[in-house]
């Protein structure tokens, strides 16, 4: 049985090519040499989308001879990642990207070369992270840790007390990201001022701009208790030495698939195990992924970088960063996606590529998508946003092979629905040709998101709602409502600017959705039965 690990790469190769899997085309340990003297890319964040795509991406320059050191993945929240994911396993990642037509690509990604972690209490971990920041090589920083971890603040508006707790202490033993990392540019600044540029790879809008911001923030913060000077603050603003530059993120690398599991078992790769650490993170050995992804990121670095260009990552200007980020998000992909993930918890799925053969929601999503959105979507000119919509409806969505679900997808969902409809809501707003009173699916969307927050299904029966933010004070606004009940008061959700980045009703839309939400809560069936009246 084969076992992901350096040692088996080397002695058996011609078994794991028998196994249909890619090997790495370079020397690791020259690479991995080249790192420990002369980091480049460090990069936070140990999760899926980083070891499925980004070190995938990493991998083809080194396999072209273009890059000659690795990656170096550091964890500040879920520190098992490192003890049981790359520690056990050297660092290596077995990507199985999984085509619609059910054929999987492996290939092990060996662009990693150090897993380290940010926990406080390791100390030679905290030593090998204040080497790499101080070391003049260093050229970028890269996160893939979710939105949640650039936010400072709690839905009061108020630092969360971990983020008090770190201003309060200064530099000395940090835990939050932001904090973590403010404490990392400090050690180069002391060093020599050097320039690095901090990469938000998040799925999240303007992502660049909320990573400067929970950065600069706790600079400031120190800065004003004396704990760091006035020129760190300043250095972290001066865009010769330090920039933030904006990406765009794409590719669905969901929980690990228990198909793909034992699929890698019959052909002979063991000790494959999906790992559910302490902090719930679902992972494992390998990652599994569709084909699609797109890596766009705002040319502005400060200390060179790798040439990406060569892996199909695209470099361009700011504008054009947000007008694909803008696409993406307020039309063509993560707008369906939330309306999937609460109508599929309702009527009782568990794919989203299940959900594309249910008729009703698929034509609710190319609603959204064809009629709605792209009337509205700014063209990015390097992509085509209709292009774009027919690959995720046709061939991204639909793959029965991506395990992605609409529970997980959900989550959040208050931090998401005033980009993912409310953007498109207020251009309809600033139109003179069009009115967003004649929007039909998004609203129908929104009814149904808050018919979610009961949590009771469309067969009248109790489902655990996905985590969010915001949920006590949602559902306390929902106190009461039950199936039956038609006349139940949604306008303390529907008039709340904060979450959907307009006022409902000002728009002509919050009277429309109340009607689809009471219509929503008339009886057993009664989900369906809304969905189907408004989508035909």
């Amino acid at each position: 049985m084969l076992r992901l690990d350096r040692s088996s790469l080397q002695n058996n190769k011609s078994a794991w090519t028998a196994a249909g899997v890619e090997l790495p085309q370079f020397d690791y340990d020259q690479v991995a040499a080249q790192t420990q003297t002369k980091p480049e890319w460090i990069h936070f964040g140990a999760g899926n989308i980083f070891r499925g795509f980004v070190a995938n991406a990493h991998q083809k320059l080194l396999n072209l001879g273009v890059a000659d050191t690795g990656i170096i993945a550091a964890e500040t929240f879920d520190f098992e990642m490192i003890d049981k994911v790359y520690k056990p396993y050297d660092n290596l990642t077995l990507l199985v990207l999984m085509n619609a037509n059910g054929d999987f690509e492996k290939k092990v990604i060996s662009s990693i070369v150090e897993g380290i972690t940010a926990d406080p209490t390791r100390v030679e971990d905290n030593k090998r992270l204040v080497e790499i920041f101080e070391n003049p090589s260093l050229q970028m920083a890269s996160f893939t840790i979710t939105e949640k971890g650039y936010s400072l603040t709690g839905p009061s508006g108020q630092y969360m007390g971990i983020v008090e707790q770190d201003i309060t202490n200064g530099l000395d033993r940090p835990i939050h990201a932001m904090s973590i990392i403010a404490a990392l540019a400090h050690r180069r600044y002391v060093k020599g001022q050097y320039p690095l540029t901090f990469v938000s790879m998040d799925n999240c809008s303007h992502n660049g701009d909320k990573l400067k911001n929970g950065v600069v923030t706790i600079a400031k913060e120190w800065a004003k208790k004396g704990f760091v000077e006035q020129g760190f603050v300043a250095y972290l603003e001066d865009e010769s030495k330090i920039t933030f530059p904006l990406s765009m993120i794409d590719k669905i690398t969901p929980r690990p698939s228990t198909e793909v599991q034992e699929a890698l078992l019959k052909q002979g790769i063991g000790e494959m195990d999906v790992i559910i650490t302490s902090k719930n993170t679902y992972t494992a050995p390998f990652v599994n992924a569709e084909v699609s992804e797109y890596l766009v990121i705002e040319d502005k670095f400060t200390n060179g970088r790798p040439a990406l260009e060569q892996a199909g990552v695209i470099f361009t200007d700011r504008d054009t960063v947000n007008n694909v980020e803008t696409m993406k998000v307020t039309t063509c992909l993560n707008p369906l996606h939330t309306a999937l993930a609460v109508s599929g918890c309702l009527l009782g799925y568990t794919l989203i590529a299940d959900e594309m053969k249910d008729v009703t929601l698929r034509k609710f999503v190319e609603i959204i998508g064809y009629k709605e959105g792209l009337p509205v979507v700014v063209d990015p000119g390097i992509i085509s946003p209709k292009q774009f919509l027919d690959e995720v409806l046709n061939e991204r969505f639909a793959n029965p092979f991506i395990p992605d679900t609409p529970q997980r997808i959900a989550t959040d969902t208050s931090q998401k629905v005033g980009i993912r409809f409310g953007e498109t809501i207020k251009s309809y707003a600033r139109r003179d040709d069009l009115n967003p009173a004649d929007l039909t699916a998004i609203p129908l969307a929104i009814a149904t998101w808050c018919r979610y927050l009961l949590g009771v299904n469309d067969e009248g029966e109790e489902f655990a709602i996905s985590s969010d933010p915001l949920l006590e004070t949602l559902q306390s606004a929902l106190q009461g409502v039950a199936l039956g009940d038609t006349t139940s008061n949604v306008q303390a959700i529907l008039h709340d600017e904060k979450i959907f980045g307009v006022n409902l009703y000002e728009v002509g839309l919050g009277e429309k959705i109340e009607t689809m939400f009471h219509e929503m809560l008339a009886g057993t069936g009664a989900v369906r039965r809304t969905l189907e009246k408004y989508i035909g």
